[in-house]
Formats: structure tokens, sequence, C-alpha cells
């Protein structure tokens, strides 16, 4: 059997203005780094055998501070980033539904089908995420580890592994260093948690 930590990375100044990062290399502020430490305590007994992550810095950051009690290497993988916003990227929610107001509209009823200019629809974001996960569960079997990426790409992740609808993809929170955890035997999944983030009452 596999367990698959499935961890959204800590907070970025970005994030704390609700700007749109997509594949922009932001990196964690001050609070998203103390996200990171919090959660890395709560994990250090964990046996991870293996530690991934999305190649942005605010997600390989994240997943070293998380690594680092376990003198584990992360290994990053381009296919975990966040969807690309094309156009959205480096906007703010109230800009998009002002300057993009229809297409925003759209995309928030139903994101597996509409694009964003110069950016990415969720079925194909869904469809480099969720195989790259596949393949590290099935090669770290058996084995627990830890896959960190961003909100949009772990909400695409969890529905291809339930089979949900990618358009009910925005049911599903997640917050900075939320923890998941998803367990993989013989092809059968299980999500026994959902966007935890106990590790932060304390903050």
């Amino acid at each position: 059997m596999t367990k698959l930590l499935l961890v959204r990375h800590g907070e970025t100044i970005w994030n704390h203005v609700s700007r749109y990062q997509g594949h922009t290399d932001v990196e964690l502020s001050d609070t998203g780094r103390e996200q990171a430490r919090l959660l890395a305590d709560r994990l250090s007994t964990e046996k991870i055998t293996a530690v991934y992550s999305s190649d942005l810095k605010r997600a390989y950051e994240t997943a070293s501070i998380l690594a680092a009690p376990h003198q584990l290497r992360v290994q990053m993988a381009e296919e975990l980033r966040e969807i690309n916003f094309g156009v959205w990227e480096g906007l703010t929610y109230k800009e998009i539904s002002e300057k993009y107001k229809e297409l925003a509209e759209k995309w928030y009823q139903s994101p597996a089908t509409v694009r964003i200019p110069k950016g990415e629809t969720f079925v194909e974001l869904k469809e480099r995420a969720y195989n790259a996960v596949l393949k590290l569960l099935k090669e770290n079997d058996p084995g627990t580890i830890i896959v960190v990426a961003h909100g949009g790409t772990i909400r695409a992740i969890i529905c291809g592994l339930l089979d949900i609808d990618l358009n009910h993809a925005f049911r599903i929170q997640q917050d900075n260093t939320a923890l998941n955890i998803i367990q993989y035997n013989q092809g059968f999944i299980v999500l026994s948690l959902l966007n935890d983030t106990n590790h932060l009452n304390n903050q």
C-alpha cells in the first residue's frame, strides 16, 4: 500500500491579497514558511520514504521544509505545477471579475470546459497532474510519500482519484499547507483526510 500525503504549499504574499499565481514563480511569505514548519513538526514522526513537489518555488520550499526532518531530497516534477492562468496571472479576484466578468462566471461554474486566454483548462491540468501522481503511487508501493502542489492542482488530482466531475472541483476546499491523506492499495483508492490544517491552530 502507498500512503500519499498530499499538501498545498504555504502562504505567499500573492495568496494573502487573492492574486492569481498560476505558473508565476512566487516565493513563500514568512507566514508561509512558519506554516510549513508547523506541518513539518506534525509529520516528523511519520516514516516518509520520498518527497516530491512542483518545480515552482512556493511548493519546492514547502517540500524542502517538510523533507528536512527525514533527511530526504525533494524530487521536483513540472507536471505538479498549478494551472496556467494565462492572462489572469498577477490579477486579483476582483480585477478578474471586473475585466473578464462573463468568462470568469463561466469558469467558476464549469472549469473543465473553459480555457483562460493563453492558459489551460482544468481537463489539461488534471491530465498532467493526475497521471503524474498515479505514477508516483505505483512507483512507491509500498511506502509513504509527501507530494507538495497547489490548490487547483490538488483539486484536480482528488477529482481524478475519486472520479469526481471536474466541474465540481471548487467544492473542494484547499487552504495553505492543508494536509490530505490518500491510501492506494492495488488500484483501490481511499481518501482518509481532506484539507486538514490543525497544525496551524497555534499560529
